[in-house]
Order: structure tokens, then sequence, then C-alpha cells
């Protein structure tokens, strides 16, 4: 389905019982709402209906030209927008990647919208930010930032079949199928997708730390793999400081960057753990 939010348009699947507790799903870089393929029908199994969409740049209709158009509040108003759109009080929150930073953002923010929180991958951006400030291993695990938003970058990552792009999927021991990385690839190939996505970065959300996210007060549960290179232990450990509700990290120990796709039935259960335990409270 299509979903307008102000002048955008997103594209989104919708999915479960209508009368399912709802669970917002926002996705990472360089990927889509598909990243969710193998958790949504666990979910829906669970009673859970689940709303994932291609966020601001990924959706075609949804691609302002400017850099400036790609801020958190922005992208996060997006969110809103299409809970908004859907008639919803409020949702149970999963992001991963870029996805959990937005998510992160909303249950800071925006708490009375999001009833449980679910971040995977990427820690609170005030712990990130720490982490980069002080601790060797995060600044090294962060260089790939400088290498996205070199000038030219997404040319020169679509020059020659797109092979730049495709190594960005084996960044780690990758668990991603052909499949898999075969239908991100044709999303990111399109015209202006992967230059849009990019301004996610351009815009320096990641190191901005003029203004603190601040406190997350809703359940959170935060899954974390270590040999995840993009996030140093310190980040990931400094989260729980940025949680004043009840909070979890689940730490996985033989799992990459790409959670939702290799250990979905984790990512899923842990989702479903929490909604019950919120509902239970």
């Amino acid at each position: 389905m299509r979903i307008t939010v102000n002048d955008l348009v997103f594209d989104a699947d919708v999915s479960g019982p209508e009368d399912g507790r709802p669970v917002l799903l926002l996705h990472g870089f360089p990927q889509s709402r598909k990243s969710w393929l193998d958790v949504v029908p666990l979910l829906n199994a669970a009673g859970l209906r689940t709303i994932a969409f291609d966020q601001r740049g990924y959706s075609a209709d949804a691609r302002p030209a400017d850099v400036a158009d790609y801020t958190l509040p922005k992208i996060a108003g997006d969110a809103l927008g299409v809970l908004d759109a859907l008639g919803l009080e409020s949702a149970h929150v999963v992001g991963h990647d870029w996805g959990a930073i937005v998510a992160w953002h909303l249950a800071a923010r925006h708490p009375g919208r999001v009833r449980t929180l679910t971040a995977v991958a990427f820690p609170h951006l005030d712990a990130y930010q720490h982490a980069f400030r002080n601790d060797p291993e995060q600044k090294k695990s962060s260089e790939y930032v400088d290498f996205l938003t070199a000038p030219g970058r997404a040319e020169a990552m679509l020059a020659d079949g797109a092979v730049e792009l495709r190594k960005w999927y084996h960044v780690v021991d990758t668990v991603l199928t052909d499949e898999q990385i075969d239908r991100y690839m044709a999303l990111h190939t399109r015209p202006g997708t992967l230059d849009a996505a990019l301004n996610w970065y351009r815009v320096g959300t990641l190191f901005d730390d003029s203004t603190p996210m601040g406190d997350v007060p809703v359940p959170t549960t935060f899954i974390w793999s270590e040999a995840d290179p993009s996030v140093s232990t310190l980040a990931a450990e400094r989260t729980a400081d940025h949680v004043t509700g009840p909070y979890r990290l689940v730490t996985l120990r033989d799992a990459s960057h790409w959670q939702p796709e290799e250990v979905p039935e984790t990512v899923a259960d842990e989702i479903v753990r929490l909604v019950q335990e919120h509902d239970a409270a």
C-alpha cells in the first residue's frame, strides 16, 4: 500500500490481524522495508499487526532533493505521520541500524507515541557519540561514515555494475543470501535512491552532539551483536545510562550486523516478549 504524509508518499506493507497490537518497523541502510520479511510472519503469528515502510529517500515519491530535508526530526516526523495516517495514537516501535536511531529519537522525544522500543544494532545516539569522543574502538568503527559521505560516493558505488555497492553488503562475514542482496541492489540502483539514502549520513546526525537526544522513559530492549563492526562495546554498554524505563540488553555472540535477516526468530521473540511484558504491566 501507499501512505501519504504531507507531500510525501511512502511505500508500505501492513499485515497481521486487523485488531492486533501495532508494531512499526523501521529499516536501516542500505536496505528497505524488505529487511523485515523474515520477522513479519513471526510477529503476525503472535497476533501483532505490522507496519513496515520505505523511509524518506527510499520511497520514490518521498525523496526531497535537499540534504537538509534528512534531519532526524524530519525523518521521525514521517514515522509519526504514518501512524497518524493509519489512525494510530501509538505503536510498539522497532528499528534496525538507521531505523534504530529514528526509533530511539521517537522514544526519547515522543514517548507518548511509543508503547515499547526495540532497537536492533544501533545504540542510543548519546551513548554512541560519547563513545566516539572517548573510545578509540568506536572512532575506528565509525570511519566508514567518511567513506560514505565523500563527494561523488553514490556515483562511485554505482559505477561498473554497482560492484562497490554490492561489496557493502559484505562489510562483515555477511549472512545475507544472494536473493536478499539482489533485492536491495534492485532498489538502490534505481535512479536517485542511493544518493537520497546517503543524505541520512551527509546531514551529520551521527556526530552532531550539540543537542542531546535525551533519556528514553519507555520499556526498551536493545539487541546488539558483538561481531557488528560499526558499534563498540562501550557504546552498547553506555546505552543503559540513557534509558529510565525498564531496560534489557540482549548481546548476540554469533550474529553480524544484519540481525533481522540472520536471526529473525531471536529478533521476533524479543519484540513479542517486550510487547507481552508491557501488556501485563
